[in-house]
């Protein structure tokens, strides 16, 4: 099938002077669920997108879709992709058959990452002929193929490091062998950033910087969600959706409201852009990136000439 346009690797779209949005989705269970997601990303369209990326599950549950998605969303929707890849139970020898796969399919972008454990399992456990961490899959990938490679950077740790320094340390790994971006993994507080760029800045890391926001739209959900991975949800904000709690609208605007206030504060700072965790839903996102972008917004205010670096400008 021919692309609706230029292929382009997602390391390009930086460092131009402007700002790179992007969205994250994955795959749903059923052929149903998966017409829902195009007609959710079909009316994310408008707002112009960098990219998107797309999940994959634990131990390659949705290997075959997340391959089949990205490719969809690139070929018939004219929209670069970025599919997920994790080392959770794959041998060498599989991981380069997904290589094989994404290739075929006009795939360019990686996200790389170790991966979370299985469900039911406590602990990571790599396969006996795979890899234990994201750098190693880094290496391997951009020793066999010419990908473009993202990684997750983790602006409060990484749960299960012993403190930020040894977490910045597997970063940095990651970065020198061959990462062209680093995407975060979620934060409610800017200021977390903001430092963790300076301290990436100090130990030569000089990739852009593109922080992950997840809008709050499920009390449970995202309290699941930070015990996952680490992060904090300021006190102000737990108490805002502690009182919104059993009204799903009140939760939703408290949500939109902070996720807007976030972005702002980040691309007045020097982000490069914002990637937006959707959960394959479009209402908060539309909200937020159609606030930023209105007349009215930090988009049309901040305007200046010249390219952008992740916190730089801090």
């Amino acid at each position: 099938m021919t692309p609706l346009y230029r292929s382009m690797k997602i390391r390009d779209l930086f460092g131009k002077g402007r700002l790179v949005f992007s969205f994250e989705f994955f795959p749903p269970k059923d052929d149903t669920g998966v017409e829902e997601l195009f007609r959710t990303i079909q009316s994310l369209r408008e707002l112009k997108p960098g990219f998107v990326s797309v999940t994959y599950g634990a131990g390659g549950s949705t290997r075959q879709k997340t391959v089949d998605i990205t490719k969809r969303i690139k070929h018939e929707l004219g929209i670069e992709a970025m599919a997920h890849l994790t080392c959770v139970g794959h041998s060498q020898s599989e991981i380069l058959q997904i290589l094989d796969d994404l290739e075929s399919a006009g795939i360019e972008n990686i996200m790389a990452l170790r991966g979370d454990p299985p469900k039911g399992e406590s602990s990571f456990v790599a396969h006996p002929d795979g890899f234990s961490h994201a750098s190693e899959l880094v290496r391997f990938i951009n020793s066999r193929k010419r990908f473009c490679l993202g990684v997750a950077g983790y602006p409060e740790g990484h749960p299960e490091a012993p403190n930020k320094e040894t977490d910045l340390g597997y970063l940095k790994r990651k970065v020198d062998e061959g990462a062209a971006f680093i995407v975060t993994q979620l934060f409610f507080d800017s200021r977390d950033y903001f430092e963790f760029v300076t301290r990436c800045r100090g130990i030569g890391i000089h990739l852009p910087i593109v922080p992950g926001i997840m809008p709050v739209t499920n009390v449970a959900q995202i309290k699941r969600f930070t015990q996952m991975c680490g992060a904090k949800i300021p006190a102000q904000l737990a108490a805002e959706l502690e009182s919104a709690d059993g009204n799903s609208e009140a939760v939703m605007q408290v949500g939109i409201k902070h996720a807007t206030n976030q972005c702002e504060e980040l691309l007045k700072g020097g982000a490069p852009g914002i990637h937006f965790y959707t959960l394959n839903k479009s209402q908060a996102t539309r909200t937020i990136l159609g606030d930023l972008k209105s007349p009215s917004g930090v988009l049309e205010r901040e305007k200046t000439p010249g390219s952008r670096q992740a916190g730089n400008r801090r």
